[in-house]
């Protein structure tokens, strides 16, 4: 939004008002005077004028890694939740960007940035996710071109997009998704009526998720981190440990 009609729509003032005052140098934007009302400003914008604090917030970004068993969700009457692990006081500010089933474990990043968390999720961004997958049974090398071709789910009347699929061992494999459809993963691999056992998100395009960091614990991204990339499915972080273990389902 434009500042004089942030300052319009905020103060008792009229646009043309707006303009004489910001040419007096009645405002201030991150501290600094601001005699322009063209100037774009967003929700996180430090605005002053006439010595008054019209809004003043702060951009909050955490990852955590999120434990199975437990909702991707602000609140919940009969299972814990995801936020009861995050202990700040702007809690309630937050939501959740790409949510996880309740028996997936990893990496979930949490925001009370709309826009940052919509680019984050949006299909169209074509953002890489990576998961760690378990399954029942040998994963074959005939899966791999099913996975690049899409499968159609029926239920949606949708085809999926192209996947990248690596084998890493008989049962465990590294699967790279566009999208984040309805059991999207166990679903895939459902056609082949073998059975996820473990699920475990790594990484959301160049986000990945810090190692030193326990089930349920949880730290604020970088600036790095923030300014993420969407990361080709052909581009595997190498910062990825393909020999870790990961949780089994509660």
């Amino acid at each position: 939004m434009r500042l004089d009609r942030f300052l319009s729509n905020n103060t008792e003032f009229s646009r043309k008002q707006i303009r004489l005052m910001l040419a007096q140098g009645m405002a201030k934007v991150a501290g600094q005077t601001v005699t322009e009302g063209r100037l774009d400003i967003n929700e996180f914008t430090e605005v002053t004028f006439d010595n008054k604090t019209l809004q003043s917030k702060t951009a909050h970004y955490l990852m955590i890694n999120k434990p199975c068993g437990c909702l991707s969700a602000t609140s919940d009457p009969k299972h814990p939740t995801i936020m009861e692990r995050v202990n700040e006081p702007f809690r309630r500010q937050l939501h959740i960007g790409g949510r996880l089933d309740f028996n997936t474990s990893g990496l979930l990043l949490i925001t009370n940035d709309g826009k940052w968390s919509r680019r984050l999720t949006q299909p169209e961004e074509k953002i890489a996710k990576v998961y760690r997958v378990e399954t029942e049974d040998v994963i074959h090398p005939e899966y791999i071109e099913a996975f690049r071709q899409g499968m159609y789910f029926q239920y949606e009347g949708i085809t999926t997009q192209p996947a990248e699929l690596k084998i890493l061992d008989d049962r465990l494999a590294r699967l790279t998704l566009f999208e984040g459809r309805y059991h999207q993963v166990k679903r895939m691999f459902g056609r082949f009526n073998n059975r996820v056992t473990a699920l475990h998100r790594e990484s959301m395009g160049s986000i990945i998720l810090d190692p030193s960091l326990a089930a349920g614990e949880y730290r604020a991204l970088t600036p790095e981190e923030i300014s993420f990339t969407a990361v080709p499915a052909t581009i595997i972080p190498s910062t990825i440990n393909s020999s870790a273990t990961i949780p089994l389902f509660c």
